[in-house]
């Protein structure tokens, strides 16, 4: 039995990867050929980047109100 699977070029490396049948990528992929996809290994830092942004934005709003607080 052959797994069937796209070659997809990925937005942020530009490299090939492939979506097999059955993952949520695949599906997504066969609705909307046109869309902008990602590897996993992008995708997996692109969320480390969100993360990390979202920390320091965190971070010095704490600071911020800390420093309020204080004078």
């Amino acid at each position: 039995m052959h797994m069937m699977f796209y070659e997809i070029v990925c937005f942020s490396c530009e490299n090939i990867f492939r979506v097999y049948e059955g993952s949520e990528k695949y599906k997504r992929f066969k609705e909307k050929p046109k869309g902008v996809y990602c590897c996993d290994e992008c995708s997996h830092k692109i969320q480390l980047e969100a993360i990390k942004n979202f920390l320091d934005k965190y971070t010095l709003l704490i600071r911020k109100s800390l420093t309020i607080k204080l004078f």
